[in-house]
């Protein structure tokens, strides 16, 4: 990996421009700082990895009727690029962010917590007369999953 100055154009059509105030770092980023392409996303080179962050609306490109500048965003699915200070993103892909939340706590839970989410609820709807058993609950996902499954009830 190396650091260096990429010019941001002006948002297109449908994004916005935003400021990162903290990112998220993923098990699937790995793939990509060791070289190997996931296999549903196999991006140009040279690429900004990084799949989920946090920022602040700096523009946006026309057609964006849900977002203004200054606006706190969170996102969690490619397109790749969070390890970056600036970039464009689709603004159908982003979340407005409630000013509760912590920026670096979403950053760090966002795809991990929609990881959980799918497995819980449309890969296999847990109901609380299931028993479940999770072989790799020492991680970023494997924890959110397994205090989800707790909440929810199931053994």
């Amino acid at each position: 990996m190396n650091w260096q100055d990429w010019h941001v154009p002006d948002p297109a059509p449908g994004e916005v421009r935003l400021r990162h105030t903290a990112v998220g770092v993923n098990f699937a980023d790995t793939y990509y700082r060791g070289g190997i392409s996931h296999p549903w996303i196999v991006p140009p080179c040279p690429v900004v990895i990084g799949f989920e962050g946090v920022g602040i609306v700096e523009g946006v490109g026309d057609v964006v009727n849900d977002f203004t500048t200054g606006d706190r965003v969170a996102y969690g699915i490619p397109p790749l690029g969070s390890y970056s200070e600036v970039r464009n993103y689709p603004a159908d892909k982003l979340l407005n962010m409630p000013e509760n939340l912590d920026n670096k706590t979403v950053a760090a839970l966002l795809m991990k917590g929609m990881t959980a989410h799918y497995l819980l609820h449309r890969t296999y709807a847990v109901q609380s007369e299931d028993k479940i058993l999770v072989h790799a609950a020492a991680g970023g996902m494997g924890l959110i999953l397994c205090q989800w499954v707790k909440a929810l009830g199931p053994r």
